[in-house]
């Protein structure tokens, strides 16, 4: 819920970094997380049930944290409470003059209002774009191989001589760097624009997972697991290079951009169906990760970098620019306009006009 919440109270022009923000305080909490569980694995035998009961801190805060927070005004104008929504409006823009945001909302919530179906409205050809772009940015992100990265590294960390320590190095390094690669994208996605992000990354996500394969397959074979120092310094920048540049793009973006896109009347369905993709491919590629690295051994990251191609040039050709849109125009400023998604928009007019005749006819 929470990329959903924040995409609608943020103002246009920071929708964006704002958003992110969320992502980045998920890095920090991975970090802290990942520093508890080191912590605390040294102490036997009862470590484990402090590591878990900690976590019951960052669940009372929330709790606590969520009697403080306010609907979104989108939300209180669709369940009907339409003076609540304008205060609410008012306080979080810090102006009494939000006449015409508010109306732009109360429109979009008319039109919400008249959709009784918002699973089976998701697959109306008019939303067909928002949809696929949205499920394919989460099949996508899982195919970065980020997850590979992470879940390995303190076994890549082990193999490069960093012994018993190798989690905690690995958990601190990369955590690290996955923080402040996120606070990149917190500056640039509003001003350079996500798809910036996304192509640049990509690029970096290429050249490193290839780096990363060539090195190991030429360095690591069967008989000698001895990567030497200079290469293990190699490959532990590369991985670096890699983590930084999904941190400021598809990490945060995957989750930005579907929440985002989505007309009012499906939003709460597709993001829904958004995070639904997202766990079902984490959890594929955490199943086949395994038996996958034994058999292409560091052939691995071909498969994922061969990946990352294919996003790029999806982006490249298929993901129109979001920055600086408001939430409600997007229909208008962005699906219309795309010289591939515009064709799906036309049965929108076309539902209008039926409906314009009707009153007409009355």
């Amino acid at each position: 819920a929470v990329p959903l919440f924040l995409s609608e109270i943020a103002p246009t022009r920071i929708r964006g970094g704002l958003n992110i923000l969320f992502q980045l305080n998920v890095t920090i909490g991975i970090l802290f997380a990942n520093l508890v569980n080191y912590g605390t694995s040294k102490i036997h035998p009862w470590g484990w049930r402090l590591s878990l009961s900690l976590a019951g801190i960052p669940a009372a805060m929330l709790t606590l944290g969520a009697l403080f927070v306010t609907d979104t005004p989108n939300s209180l104008i669709e369940r009907g409470h339409l003076e609540e929504g304008k205060a609410v409006l008012k306080r979080i823009r810090g102006t009494d003059n939000v006449e015409p945001e508010f109306n732009e909302i109360v429109e979009a919530s008319r039109i919400a209002q008249e959709v009784k179906h918002p699973f089976r409205n998701l697959l109306q050809r008019r939303n067909r774009p928002q949809l696929v772009i949205a499920v394919l940015l989460q099949i996508f992100q899982q195919f970065t191989g980020i997850n590979a990265i992470m879940f390995y590294a303190p076994v890549l960390f082990n193999t490069l001589g960093f012994k018993s320590d190798a989690s905690l190095y690995s958990a601190v390094i990369t955590g690290a760097v996955n923080v402040l690669a996120t606070l990149v994208s917190v500056y640039a996605v509003d001003r350079a624009g996500r798809r910036a992000l996304l192509l640049e990354a990509g690029v970096q996500m290429f050249l490193s997972q290839v780096v990363i394969a060539v090195v190991l397959g030429i360095k690591v074979t069967d008989k000698s697991d001895n990567l030497g120092h200079g290469w293990a310094i190699l490959v532990v920048v590369m991985v670096c290079t890699y983590v930084a540049s999904f941190a400021w793009s598809w990490g945060p973006l995957g989750w930005l951009i579907p929440s985002e896109t989505f007309p009012l009347e499906t939003r709460s369905a597709g993001q829904s169906v958004t995070v639904c993709v997202n766990l079902l491919f984490t959890f594929l590629i955490a199943q086949a990760f395994l038996s996958m690295l034994c058999h292409l051994k560091f052939a691995i990251f071909i498969f994922f970098s061969a990946w990352v191609l294919v996003m790029s040039v999806f982006v490249l050709f298929f993901l129109p620019e979001t920055k600086n849109v408001p939430i409600e125009e997007m229909t208008d400023k962005v699906w219309k306009q795309h010289w591939f998604w515009k064709r799906f928009m036309d049965d929108d007019d076309h539902h209008h006009n039926i409906a314009n005749g009707k009153n007409a006819t009355v």
